[in-house]
C-alpha cells in the first residue's frame, strides 16, 4: 500500500504543545561545530561525480554538461531548501526519514529509510571500489590486490565514524577543505590561461573551444539528458545538512546558513568549472575514466599534477564514505526505535554513536569487498546505478514531506519558519516530475540507463515483503509509545 499523508502510527507526530521529538532523537551529543555543518555543506555538494565523473560526461555531452549541471544543481537547492524548512520546524537526526513518519506516516519512514540506506550502501560500496582504484594509481600499491585495499579504506573510515561525531565533523571539515582548495586552485589557473590566452596542448583557451567543436550540443540533446542520472547522483550528499542538524547546539542559526550558501557555491563550483573545461580544451580532448582536471594540467605539462589529483579523489571518495557511514547509522537508529529496522541499529556506544546501523553499512560495504575480489573491472558501474535509484527516491520522499507538511500549516496545524521553500506546491511538484522524468529516461540508454531500470520492480517487490515483516514490531513500538 502506498504511504498515505498522516496516516498509520507515527512517531513524531503533532501534539497540542508542538512537534513531538523522535525518539531515535535521544542521546547524541551536539558537538558539530558551525564550521563543521557549513563545510559538510561544501563537501556534500562536490565530490568526484565532479573530480572524476566530468571528464565522461564532458566526452559524450559535450559543454551543454554545464547546462546539466545548472539544471540538476537548481532542483538539489530546492530539495535541501525544503529539508532546511523541516530542520527548524524540528531538528532531528533522523531527518527526513523522521519527517516522513510525521507526515507520511510509517509506511512512509520505512520506505525513505530503506531506499536511503539502499543508496549509501551501494554508494559505499562504489567509494570503496573507487579508493582501491585511486590507490592503485602509485606503484608502490600495484601489487596490492584490489579488494585488500577495499577492506583497509572501509576498516579506516569504520573506525574513524566509532570514535565520536566530533572525529567525524573534523575529518569531514578537512575533507571539503582539501577539496574547495584544490578546486580554486585549479579555476585560478584556468582563469589565468584563459586571460593570456596561453595555449593549452597546442589550441588556444577561448569560445572558439565550443563554436569551432561543434557547438554547445555537439552530439545533440540526448546525450545531455543521458548524462543527466549520473548529474543527480554527483549532488547526492547534499541532504546531509539534514542529519547533522540533530548534533548541532545551534541548527536555527547554522541549518538557514549552510543551505543558503549551496546555491552560490554549486554555481561557481560545478557550472563555473565545467566552463572553464569547456573553454580550455575541445570536449572531445576528455576521456572517461580520467580526470578533466588532469587532462587540461597534464596538456600544459604540471609536474605531478596527476599525483595532486589523484590524491583529491582519493580525499573525495574517502568523504563520500565517511559520510554514508555517519548518515545512515543516525537513519537506522530512527527506524529501530520505531521498528522498522533491526533492533540492534539502535545501540549506541559511550561516546554517543549509533554504531550498530553503521556496522550494518560496513556489513553490505563487506559484500562490495567480495566484488572487487570477484569482478574487479565491474564492480564501480554495477553498484553506482543502484544508488541513482536510491538518491532520486530519497529526493522524492523530502519534497512530497514537504508538500504535506505545507498543507498542515495552511491548515492551522503547524506553523512554518521564515526560512522557506518558495513557491510552494508547485515547487515541489516540479522537482517531483523532474526526478521521475530523469528515471523514465535512463530507458533511453540501453547500456546501463535500461537495466537500473528493470531494478525498480525488484526493489518494490522487495520493500514490500520486508513491510509484511516487520509491520508487526512498528504496531508494537507505536502501541508502547502510546502507553508512554
Amino acid at each position: 500500500m502506498p504511504p498515505q499523508p498522516g496516516g498509520g502510527d507515527r512517531a513524531g507526530a503533532q501534539t497540542p504543545h508542538g512537534p513531538a521529538q523522535d525518539a531515535g532523537d535521544t542521546g547524541y551529543s551536539k558537538d558539530l561545530k558551525a564550521r563543521h555543518i557549513n563545510m559538510i555543506a561544501i563537501g556534500g555538494a562536490i565530490g568526484t561525480g565532479l573530480f572524476l565523473g566530468a571528464g565522461g560526461r564532458l566526452a559524450s555531452a559535450g559543454p551543454a554538461l554545464a547546462i546539466a549541471y545548472a539544471v540538476c544543481g537548481l532542483f538539489a537547492f530546492f530539495v535541501v531548501k525544503a529539508l532546511g524548512e523541516m530542520v527548524l520546524h524540528r531538528p532531528s537526526s533522523g531527518s527526513f526519514v523522521s519527517y516522513s513518519r510525521e507526515f507520511l506516516g510509517e509506511k512512509g519512514a520505512y520506505v525513505a529509510g530503506w531506499m536511503y540506506f539502499l543508496n549509501w550502501s551501494t554508494t559505499g560500496i562504489a567509494d570503496i571500489t573507487a579508493i582501491a582504484l585511486y590507490t592503485h594509481y602509485w606503484s608502490f600499491f600495484t601489487d596490492i590486490p584490489q579488494w585488500v585495499l577495499a577492506l583497509i579504506a572501509l576498516a579506516v573510515v569504520l573506525a574513524i565514524n566509532m570514535i565520536s561525531v566530533k572525529i567525524f565533523g573534523e575529518l569531514e571539515f578537512w575533507f571539503a577543505v582539501i577539496k574547495v582548495a584544490a578546486l580554486v586552485v585549479f579555476m585560478g589557473i584556468g582563469i589565468v590561461l584563459l586571460a593570456t590566452q596561453h595555449e593549452v596542448g597546442g589550441t588556444t583557451p577561448g569560445l572558439s573551444q565550443i563554436t569551432d567543436h561543434g557547438g554547445i550540443f555537439p552530439s545533440g540533446l540526448m546525450p545531455v539528458v543521458i548524462v543527466m542520472q549520473g548529474v543527480v547522483f554527483a549532488y547526492s550528499c547534499v541532504e546531509l545538512v539534514g542529519v547533522t542538524a540533530g548534533e548541532t547546539a545551534e541548527p536555527h542559526k547554522v541549518v538557514p546558513k549552510a543551505v543558503n550558501a549551496i546555491m552560490w557555491r554549486v554555481g561557481f563550483f560545478y557550472v563555473g568549472s565545467v566552463l572553464l573545461l569547456a573553454l580550455l580544451l575541445p570536449w572531445d580532448q576528455f576521456a572517461d575514466g580520467e580526470s578533466p582536471f588532469v587532462t587540461v594540467l597534464s596538456k600544459l605539462g604540471v609536474p605531478g599534477a596527476g599525483d595532486v589529483m589523484n590524491l583529491v579523489v582519493l580525499t573525495a571518495a574517502m568523504s563520500s564514505l565517511n559520510s554514508g557511514l555517519y548518515s545512515t547509522g543516525r537513519i537506522l537508529r530512527s527506524m529501530a526505535m520505531s521498528g522498522s529496522a533491526p533492533k540492534f541499529t539502535a545501540r549506541m556506544n559511550r561516546s554517543q554513536v549509533p554504531y550498530g546501523g553503521i556496522l550494518l553499512t560496513s556489513a553490505v560495504c563487506v559484500v562490495g569487498v567480495g566484488l572487487n575480489y570477484v569482478v574487479p573491472g565491474k564492480a564501480f558501474e554495477i553498484v553506482l546505478n543502484i544508488a541513482a535509484l536510491g538518491i532520486i527516491s530519497t529526493w522524492c520522499t523530502i519534497m512530497l514531506c514537504h508538500w504535506v507538511f505545507v498543507r498542515r500549516a495552511k491548515a492551522g496545524l503547524i506553523e512554518r519558519p521564515s526560512f522557506r521553500l518558495p513557491f510552494s506546491p508547485v515547487t515541489e511538484w516540479v522537482t517531483i516530475a523532474f526526478l521521475v522524468g530523469v528515471v523514465v529516461l535512463m530507458w533511453k540508454d540501453p547500456d546501463v540507463g535500461r537495466r537500473t531500470v528493470m531494478l525498480v520492480p525488484v526493489i518494490a517487490a522487495a520493500l514490500v515483503a520486508g513491510w509484511f515483516g516487520v509491520r508487526g514490531r512498528v504496531r508494537a513500538a507505536a502501541a508502547e509509545r502510546e502507553v508512554k
